[in-house]
C-alpha cells in the first residue's frame, strides 16, 4: 500500500501550480530543503519522478500532470470538509478566503474586513487580489471561498450574486474644468489612459468608448488606476475610474472629475462563489454584509457628506456634470 500523507500532497500541489521550488516553499510557508525533501519521500512512494529538473526550470513529467489533476481534486474535497464542518454552524466562523480585484480592493477591503470582523467574532479573513480571470481559476481548485468581481463572468459553475453598481467618472488635467465633457465618440480621439491587458476595467471603458469598431488614435497602458491619475495630472492624457475610486485617487493630484451624458458608463459589483460550495448559505450572508459596507461607504464619499466633514478644506475636486 502507498503511504501518502496530505502535507506531501500540498506541497506537490504548490510546486507545480508555481513551477519552481523556491516559490512554493514560501507560499507554503516552509522552507525549501523541507519541501524539497518532502517532494523526493513524494516520488519516492510512488517509484517514479514528478518533475523534471534543470538548472533553470522545472516541469511536470506526464506522470506528473496526470496527478496534478487529481491532487487538485483530492485537496478540494479535503477543504470542502472543512466547509461542511464550517456550514453547520449558523454563522459563519474560522477562516474566510476573500478574492477581490484591483479596482476594488483600495477601496471597499478596508470597510469590508472592519464590518466583517465586528459581525463575526473570530473569523480569520485572508485576502486575496488578482486579477478576474485568476480568481475564478482559484475558486475552481477551491484555494479561495469566494470573489468580488466585476459581473457578469458568464461561469456556469459559479453563483453571482449583484451588489451594487457605480458608474464611471472622467479624470481631466484640472486646467480642463469646466469644458464641455466628450462624449464616447471624441474620447477616441483622445490620448487615454487605461489600466493594462488583463483588467476586466479596461475592457469595461473600451466597450463604452467603442473602440472594437473604431481604433483609437493612442493608448497608454498604467498598473493601476492610482498611475494613471496620476498621469493625467502631469497633463499626458485623460482616463475613465470607478466612482468609488474618485475620494482615494484624487487627493493629491491636480485633475478635475467629470461625469458622462446619459447613457453613463457603469459596472455591476458582485460576489461569487463555487455553486458547489457548503458555504452557500453563509456567503449570502456575507455578501448581504459587503452590500451593507459598499452603501455606507458610497454615502460617506457624497459631496453633502463630504461638505459636513471638511466644508472649507476640503481637497476633493470638484465633479462637474455634463
Amino acid at each position: 500500500m502507498i503511504n501518502l500523507t496530505l502535507k506531501q500532497l500540498r506541497y506537490f500541489e504548490a510546486v507545480a501550480r508555481h513551477g519552481h521550488f523556491g516559490h512554493a516553499a514560501e507560499d507554503c510557508a516552509i522552507s525549501q530543503p523541507a519541501l524539497s525533501m518532502q517532494i523526493k519521500e513524494l516520488e519516492e512512494s510512488l517509484g517514479t519522478e514528478l518533475f523534471e529538473r534543470s538548472a533553470r526550470k522545472i516541469r511536470l513529467t506526464a506522470f506528473g500532470e496526470e496527478l496534478a489533476l487529481r491532487v487538485r481534486d483530492i485537496l478540494r474535497s479535503v477543504d470542502e470538509l472543512g466547509d461542511l464542518a464550517r456550514a453547520s454552524h449558523e454563522r459563519l466562523v474560522g477562516r474566510l478566503r476573500i478574492g477581490v480585484i484591483p479596482t476594488i480592493a483600495p477601496y471597499l477591503l478596508p470597510a469590508i474586513i472592519a464590518d466583517l470582523t465586528r459581525l463575526y467574532d473570530g473569523l480569520d479573513i485572508h485576502v486575496r487580489e488578482t486579477l478576474t480571470s485568476k480568481l475564478i481559476q482559484e475558486l475552481a481548485e477551491g484555494r479561495i471561498d469566494t470573489a468580488i468581481v466585476a459581473l457578469p463572468v458568464s461561469e456556469p459553475s459559479l453563483t453571482e450574486v449583484a451588489l451594487f453598481t457605480e458608474e464611471f467618472v472622467l479624470v481631466r488635467p484640472a486646467a480642463d474644468e469646466g469644458k464641455p465633457v466628450p462624449n464616447h465618440e471624441a474620447l477616441r480621439s483622445m490620448r487615454l489612459l487605461l489600466l493594462e491587458e488583463g483588467h476586466c476595467f479596461r475592457d469595461q471603458a473600451l466597450s463604452f468608448c467603442d473602440f472594437h469598431s473604431a481604433r483609437p488614435r493612442e493608448l497608454l497602458d498604467g498598473s493601476s488606476l492610482s498611475t494613471l491619475v496620476q498621469m493625467v495630472g502631469a497633463g499626458i492624457g485623460v482616463t475613465l475610474i470607478p466612482e468609488m475610486a474618485v475620494a482615494v485617487e484624487t487627493r493629491s493630484a491636480a485633475v478635475s472629475i467629470a461625469r458622462f451624458k446619459n447613457p453613463r458608463p457603469s459596472r455591476t459589483i458582485g460576489m461569487i462563489w463555487r455553486k458547489t460550495s457548503p458555504l452557500a448559505a453563509q456567503l449570502q450572508q456575507v455578501a448581504e454584509a459587503v452590500r451593507q459596507s459598499a452603501e455606507a461607504l458610497r454615502e460617506q464619499q457624497t459631496p453633502k457628506a463630504q461638505a459636513r466633514k471638511s466644508p472649507a478644506k476640503s481637497r476633493k475636486p470638484a465633479v462637474q456634470e455634463a
